[in-house]
């Protein structure tokens, strides 16, 4: 019997450690690759994107382009 016992304290000590272990490296895991794929897109980048995409002609990026800088 008392090798039982010590083989059910050795599960129970493992997942004691391992679950919680667990659990704050999948969080971890989430907020990094939830942060840290998407680069945040100014308005300028939009802008650019939309000039040299041909959407909007030169005049008109240099007036958004001045407007945005303000």
């Amino acid at each position: 019997m008392l090798g039982f016992e010590h083989y059910g304290m050795g599960w129970g000590m493992l997942l004691g450690w391992f679950l919680p272990l667990l659990l704050l490296v999948l969080i971890g895991l989430y907020f990094v690759r939830s942060h840290g794929d998407k680069p945040k897109r100014t308005a300028l980048d939009i802008l650019e994107e939309r000039y040299a995409r041909g959407e909007i002609d030169r005049d008109e990026f240099l007036k958004r382009r001045g407007d945005l800088m303000q």
